[in-house]
């Protein structure tokens, strides 16, 4: 069975063209094809960013199988039904704030609600993302999907991967303190439990740890601002992966407080990826 492709759009812009170079780049890594989509109301209007697109790729990437196709649809619809037989979608953006070309608007936010498996949007200020770490953001075991991913991606890149496990600090009573220094009833469950958050990141990534042995990890824990502690960490990092979840009965895409300040702010490009 073929390998599945790695889809970007693009639209003309000079941050789609970002997005390109980096889907590029990922689809040489993988050892897959390359699909760029353009979605125009008139494909007669797509020819010229579609050559020019492809001209790119094979400049830089002679060997890659790629394939250039015009859509006749919205950029979220397009790029949705695109991702359903990708194994990687990947969009551009410009700089820190605003959005640009496909994700212009809502259509960033609409697509993470939309995208099947993991969405790239390729931002930053990194000229290159080769040699620096990957960077995952754990939360609980729900976010699985998001690190299988993320030591996968280490494992092809030969990079270091970095886990920032955030957890939640939970309010302890006031008492009195123990005759005996550090002992007393609160202070005694306030350490089991700062234990067992600390462990989590180790029993998420455990069996992966021996799924690939050759992967180096650094785990830490942060109880306050995990979406600040992330987007710091993006400075040194070549990308930062988080998982997203469905919020049932909830208007708009899954996106939490984390997300939102990395695809405004991250230094690097951010990985999506939602849960199983």
């Amino acid at each position: 069975m073929a390998l599945r492709h790695v889809a970007v759009g693009v639209d003309g812009s000079l941050v789609a063209v970002r997005a390109l170079d980096w889907a590029a780049e990922e689809a040489v890594r993988r050892g897959t094809a390359l699909r760029v989509v353009y979605a125009v109301a008139d494909r007669d209007e797509a020819a010229p960013i579609l050559a020019s697109a492809a001209a790119r790729v094979h400049e830089r990437h002679p060997g890659l199988p790629l394939e250039t196709r015009a859509v006749e649809d919205g950029a979220v619809q397009a790029l949705a039904r695109e991702s359903e037989s990708a194994a990687l979608t990947v969009v551009g953006t410009r700089g820190f704030g605003g959005v640009s070309g496909l994700l212009a608007g809502s259509v960033s936010w609409r697509l993470t609600a939309h995208v099947h498996g993991p969405l790239v949007v390729a931002r930053g200020d990194h000229p290159c993302d080769e040699g620096r770490d990957v960077l995952l953001g754990l939360e609980s075991d729900a976010d699985e999907a998001a690190a299988a991913y993320a030591f996968q991606d280490a494992a092809r890149r030969g990079a270091r991967l970095r886990v920032l496990h955030s957890a939640t600090h939970r309010h302890t009573t006031p008492e009195l303190p123990s005759l005996v220094a550090a002992t007393s009833p609160g202070q005694d469950r306030q350490a089991r439990t700062d234990r067992a958050e600390e462990a989590v990141p180790r029993f998420s990534i455990g069996r992966l740890r021996e799924e690939y042995p050759t992967v180096e990890v650094d785990s830490r824990t942060v109880r306050t601002g995990p979406a600040h502690a992330l987007l710091a960490d993006t400075r040194e990092a070549g990308v930062v992966v988080i998982g997203t979840r469905r919020r049932a009965g909830r208007l708009g895409p899954p996106l939490g407080p984390v997300a939102h300040v990395l695809l405004h702010h991250s230094h690097c490009p951010v990985v999506l990826v939602p849960a199983s």
